[in-house]
């Protein structure tokens, strides 16, 4: 892991947010001597996306410049080694530039180093024979892959599924509109985001570290979603603490402390009149006479649902005697636990 190459990674802008998180996982497994060469298999868990629709994000990063992919085959095997990815940071990088063929107008002048006749001899090449070790092409190609063996030379069949095909073509109407309608919150989110720094003070071209990127946002997300507060509340209380603070605040956390205590006034102020005078003996009697307190089966449901979701589970909330009646009843998996920081 490289903390110089992840902090590279979260400046680039302009980037989707999954192709922003493929190419954070690959910085994060950059190692200063040796470089970057993850498995396929390795970067789609890391990055929890399919081997597919890694490579689209692989390619659109190449695209852009961002990274060069090198392909590496076994000298003595003839099998496909992980690929290498050089990083844009990484001294004397050049970006990938590729030229199709002047006769298929398909792939790049590396991949065109074998002749007509290595091709042919790839094509027709009886079982078992080895692939070209320049262009991948054979029966021995299958290093990686449940494809057909033989990719053609003239399309450069990938060997990984193609995202795009879908053999059984569903009405696209309701997941069109689910994504219309991700995109319009995503919208108005980054609109309440700017009116935020502007009530902070802060310079949108010129942003701190901790206010960059995506983990900012999802901890501002936080603020509404966990402790309950609507965006005007947000930025009431943005702007009352940059009146009483000179500097705005190095990161979103630095605010953690005013939001939550906007929120225990606005849940007093929603409580029913009366509720926080009762009398004293009122209250001796409640603690004298508790209600009955959830069995283990109960705790188990309840915590095994917050960790199945995808809500906020603040650090040490499950204990090791909470984790193992979980396992126990079969309510959670080891890996969801690893997943969501439960040890």
């Amino acid at each position: 892991m490289s903390h110089d190459a992840t902090n590279w990674a979260i400046k680039q802008r302009g980037l989707k947010p999954t192709t922003k998180i493929v190419l954070w996982h690959l910085c994060d497994r950059f190692n200063p001597d040796y470089g970057c060469f993850p498995s396929q298999d390795r970067l789609a868990h890391d990055c929890e996306i399919s081997r597919s629709t890694l490579n689209d994000h692989l390619g659109q990063l190449e695209a852009v410049g961002l990274l060069r992919r090198v392909s590496r085959i076994d000298p003595v095997t003839k099998r496909q080694l992980p690929t290498r990815y050089i990083l844009g940071f990484e001294p004397g990088f050049t970006p990938a530039k590729p030229t199709p063929c002047p006769e298929s107008g398909h792939g790049h002048d590396a991949a065109r180093k074998c002749s007509d006749a290595a091709l042919d001899l790839a094509i027709n090449a009886p079982a078992g024979a080895l692939p070209c070790p320049e262009s991948g092409h054979g029966s021995g190609a299958r290093a990686v892959s449940d494809f057909c063996p033989e990719p053609c030379p003239e399309n450069g069949q990938s060997r990984v599924r193609n995202p795009d095909t879908n053999l059984v073509r569903e009405p696209l109407s309701k997941p069109v509109k689910e994504e219309e309608g991700a995109q319009a919150r995503e919208a108005e989110f980054d609109r309440f985001f700017a009116e935020l720094l502007g009530a902070l003070g802060l310079d949108p071209a010129a942003l701190p570290g901790w206010w960059q990127g995506w983990p900012a946002r999802l901890h501002v997300r936080r603020w509404i979603d966990v402790l309950g507060l609507t965006e005007d509340r947000v930025i009431a209380v943005a702007t009352a603490s940059r009146r009483d603070h000179p500097e705005p605040p190095d990161g979103p956390k630095a605010l953690d402390r005013s939001m939550a205590r906007a929120a225990q006034r606005e849940a007093r102020a929603k409580a029913p009149a009366g509720a926080g005078a009762q009398h004293p003996d009122a209250q001796r009697r409640r603690k004298r006479d508790p209600s009955p307190r959830p069995s283990g089966d109960e705790l188990a449901a309840f915590y095994a649902e917050l960790v199945n979701s995808d809500r906020y589970l603040p650090a040490n909330t499950i204990s090791n005697t909470l984790r193992d009646a979980m396992l126990s009843r079969g309510l959670v998996t080891p890996e969801r636990l690893r997943m969501r920081g439960v040890r």
